[in-house]
Parts: C-alpha cells; sequence; structure tokens
C-alpha cells in the first residue's frame, strides 16, 4: 500500500548514517536557520487567514499525523475553513468549507490552478510533463483535451467494455475455484481487487495484443512503485536548503531507478506500437491509448506521451480498487443494506449468463451505494494539492502567490452543515437526490473541481460499477471465522496517493447458483 513519507523520517535516517554526518548536518542546518531567519518577511499590511501557533523551523508539521486530512479537520474546526500552515518552508492553505471551494471555483479557478512540482513528480513524470502535475497552460491544455476527447470520452469508455468484461470474468472464476476449493477458507478481496483494476488498465493503455504478458507484469509492478513513491514528500520538499539529505538516504537514488526501468519499458512499447501501425490499419474501436497517443495529429513528445502513461496507471487502477475495497467493507458492516443491493443486482440481471453493462443503467440502489462510499471514504481525501500563481483575495483574506493548498475534500463530505448524520454510511441519502460527485455540488468534490477535475471519472465509475454489480450478483459473502459480526471489520485507513483500508478486507464468498 501506498504511505506518504514525512520528513521526519528521512531526517531520522540521515542521523542514523554516522557521526560524521550527523555534525555535518547540525552544521548545515545552522546555516539554515540563519537564512530563515533573513528570509524577506510578507507584508505587514496582509490580512492572513489565521493559523495554528507554530514551532520554529519545522512550523506546524509535527500536527501532522499520519492521517493529515484528520488532523488538518480538527484545525480547521478551531481555526477556520480557511486555515494557513507553515510545512517547514513550505507555507499551505487548508480549505475545508464548500463555501471557499465556491469561491474558488467561481472567481479564483486559473489562480488555483497550479500543481506544486514535488520531486517526486519531477523524477518519475519527465519534470511534471504530464497532466496531474503540470502547471497550468497550453500545453496542459492540450493534453487535457486529448485525454478527455479521445482517452476517456464516453464513446471511448463504452469501447473497452470487452477489457472489463473478460478481466472480471477472470476474477469471478478465480473466486469461484477459491471458494470451491475450499468452502471454509475465506479470500483476500483487496489484493484480487488491485490485480484485476491493474488488468484492466495495462490492457486499455496498452493492448493485449502488441505487448508480451511479461512487459505487462513489469509495467504493473513498476507503475505500483512509482505510485508509492509519488506520495512521498521529501525532506527537500518541505527544506529546499537541505535537498541533500534526500541524496543522503537514498530517495533520489530511489526515484530515478523506478523512472530509469519505467522509461526503457515504455520506449519498447512505443516502439512496439509503431511497429504495428505500420503494418496494421487498426479501426478506432481497436486502438489502445499508446495507439491514440502516437498519432502525428497529437503533437505530443515522446517523454508527454510516457508521462501521460504513467498518469493513467497511477490514476486509473489504485482509485478504483479503493472505492470497491471500502463499499465491500461498507456493505458487509451493514448486512440490510448488502441484501438490498444483491437483490436489486439480481432482478436486473435476472437469468442471463453474466452481467451486462446495459443492466447496471437500472441499478439504482447499487449506485446510490457507490455514491455513498466515495461520500465516506474519498480514494484521495485531500485531493491533489495546488499552488497559487499569484497573490488572491479569498474569503476576505490574502493568499500569498506561490501557496500550496490542500482541498480537505474528505472534512467537507463529512461537515455536518450539509450531510445529515454525516458519519453514517447511508446510500438511501442519495436516492432522488440532485446532490452529485460531478463537480457542480461543492459539498461532493471526489474527483475534484474546475480546470483540475479528474477527467477519468467516466473510466473510473465504469469499472467500480460493473466489479461491484459482479460481485453482489455471483457470490453471497459471509464474514472469516475470526469475525463474529460486520463490527469487527477494521475500518482504519492508511494514507498515500490513495487511501485504502489498513487492513485487507477477508471475505468468505459462497456462490450463488442460478
Amino acid at each position: 500500500m501506498a504511505s506518504i513519507q514525512w520528513p521526519y523520517e528521512q531526517l531520522k535516517t540521515a542521523f542514523s548514517v554516522s557521526t560524521f554526518h550527523q555534525y555535518l548536518f547540525l552544521f548545515l542546518l545552522v546555516i539554515v536557520v540563519l537564512k530563515l531567519t533573513r528570509r524577506p518577511k510578507i507584508k505587514p499590511s496582509f490580512n492572513l487567514p489565521p493559523s495554528p501557533r507554530k514551532l520554529p523551523i519545522i512550523g506546524n508539521l509535527h500536527q501532522l499525523s499520519k492521517l493529515p486530512y484528520h488532523s488538518l479537520r480538527t484545525l480547521s474546526q478551531k481555526h477556520g475553513s480557511l486555515m494557513l500552515l507553515q510545512l517547514g518552508q513550505t507555507r499551505a492553505l487548508v480549505v475545508s468549507s464548500p463555501d471557499a471551494v465556491r469561491e474558488i471555483m467561481k472567481t479564483h479557478d486559473i489562480t488555483f490552478s497550479n500543481r506544486p512540482k514535488t520531486t517526486a513528480a519531477k523524477t518519475l513524470l519527465y519534470g511534471c510533463n504530464d497532466i496531474g502535475f503540470a502547471s497550468y497552460g497550453e500545453s496542459w491544455k492540450h493534453k487535457r483535451k486529448i485525454c478527455v476527447l479521445e482517452l476517456l470520452s464516453p464513446k471511448r469508455v463504452q469501447s473497452l467494455s470487452l477489457i472489463r468484461e473478460e478481466e472480471v470474468a477472470e476474477l469471478i472464476n478465480k473466486i469461484r475455484e477459491a471458494s470451491l476449493s475450499d468452502a471454509s477458507s475465506s479470500v483476500n478481496l483487496s489484493e484480487l481487487l488491485i490485480e484485476t483494476t491493474n488488468n484492466i488498465i495495462c490492457k486499455c493503455a496498452l493492448g493485449k495484443k502488441y505487448s508480451t504478458e511479461d512487459c505487462h507484469s513489469r509495467i504493473k509492478e513498476l507503475a505500483k512503485r512509482a505510485m508509492i513513491q509519488l506520495g512521498v514528500v521529501t525532506v527537500g520538499d518541505r527544506f529546499p536548503f537541505l535537498g541533500w539529505v534526500d541524496f543522503l538516504t537514498g530517495q533520489i537514488q530511489e526515484f530515478k531507478a523506478t523512472f530509469g526501468a519505467l522509461d526503457a519499458l515504455f520506449d519498447q512499447v512505443i516502439a512496439e506500437h509503431k511497429k504495428m501501425q505500420r503494418v496494421s490499419d487498426l479501426c478506432s474501436t481497436e486502438k489502445d491509448f499508446v495507439d491514440i497517443l502516437i498519432m502525428p495529429d497529437s503533437e505530443l513528445t515522446k517523454d508527454g506521451i510516457k508521462s501521460i502513461l504513467l498518469d493513467m496507471f497511477v490514476a486509473g487502477s489504485e482509485t478504483t480498487a479503493s472505492a470497491l475495497e471500502w463499499a465491500m467493507a461498507e456493505l458487509m458492516k451493514n448486512p440490510m443494506k448488502l441484501k438490498k443491493a444483491q437483490d436489486e443486482v439480481r432482478k436486473f440481471v435476472g437469468n442471463k449468463s453474466k452481467v451486462e453493462e446495459n443492466d447496471i443503467n437500472q441499478m439504482d440502489y447499487m449506485k446510490c451505494v457507490i455514491k455513498e462510499t466515495l461520500r465516506l471514504h474519498p480514494p484521495a481525501p485531500l485531493l491533489a494539492p495546488r499552488e497559487t500563481a499569484s497573490s488572491v483575495k479569498l474569503g476576505g483574506y490574502d493568499i500569498p502567490a506561490k501557496t500550496l493548498v490542500y482541498v480537505n475534500a474528505w472534512a467537507i463530505q463529512r461537515d455536518p452543515e450539509f450531510w445529515e448524520r454525516p458519519e453514517e454510511f447511508i446510500p438511501e441519502r442519495h436516492d432522488n437526490s440532485r446532490v452529485h460527485f460531478n463537480g457542480q455540488d461543492l459539498q461532493f468534490i471526489t474527483f475534484g473541481f474546475g480546470r483540475r477535475a479528474c477527467p477519468g471519472m467516466t473510466f473510473g465509475l465504469a469499472s467500480v460499477e460493473y466489479i461491484l454489480a459482479n460481485l453482489l450478483y455471483w457470490f453471497n459473502w459471509k464474514l472469516p471465522a475470526t469475525h463474529t459480526s460486520g463490527q469487527d471489520i477494521d475500518m482504519s485507513e492508511t494514507y498515500g496517493l490513495v487511501t485504502y483500508k489498513k487492513e485487507a478486507l477477508h471475505l468468505k464468498p459462497i456462490p450463488f447458483f442460478l
């Protein structure tokens, strides 16, 4: 699982290297302190948002827990929905209310559309030459247009239905075989979901007829490693003068090793696709993502193509698996809701030999289950961080340029002002509700909002809905022998680029026979 590595961990590692390095570290730290004390201050006339009390040097870093969206909500409840933090040398604005998000989107969206360039993103994504981490501008708009219109459009998503069907059928067969071989054992559903969603994005992106299975496997493994590393906050990210610590701990070397391996594999895949394009004339429905990206009219550089492919792997599989894992966990904790969802799925599928995607359009309650899961457990609880392009006035406060911006979607989607009994899993709240997660209803921003909203919403939802419908249709689910009730399920989280259950979800499948 991915986990954010805060600078403390790297600093501790640096201290343990040798006595010489300890003294060197302390010497350079004194220099840093002197530089910081001479750093230009913000104009006293600025009306800055309120801030918690901070410590010298580290600022508010010590107030962030392993689940920062939890601790940020607690701090915001005391200091306000617009709150300024000092994270090392980085100034960060924390946004925790729909009203503030609305003002950003309606009035200042362009100003808030930049991304901070972390060490990991610069190393792994060709200098932030992708869609997720690139700064707002003409190059970014061109790449996003290709993704929205060509890679992730509703028509393209529909054309990939056969891949989803094949991979989900394989998932169901694996679960069925495991249940028949040992009726008393449970399966690691979390692991199976990650494998399936990885397979789907791999075949959609690379195409199963071009690359070997070995190449698929290696790219999935490296993409997983890149996903974990993209969640790392290095010492240099928070203390630029201490960037050398990241070399000392080996963090930079790890980034470069992952980048080098991925870069070589993507070169191989692109060359293979170009060779196949020269000898075949593919119709549009047979094109995978690489085929589309290497078309001459795409005007993308080779590095731009590779960075977009990595975006697809990182964002396209882990978020989907996370949503499915939380949905199944919540349903197991609520047996009546599980039965209601299964009854609906089986009603509309009937006696057919497989679940068809057209059936899903009628499954209103199952879609409510998915919406409620995404409300309670957004895969990216702080969304992707933003950075202000210039100074701006927000909520009556002055926000300086180059301020890091965290939007706490997790806190907003549990705000009692907008949600009744917000901590409870209640799919029925979405029945006939006009509140949706499409970026317009700002109390529900799982997929972001404005120009930097996630372009892969349609693609991700198609996989979540189809996989969940199959899990509910083909099996009755029981808790493992170690659990007496659904309340025994550990719902604690692990935070990273994507938030998962801390403990993998193990369930006992009982095949449902027609």
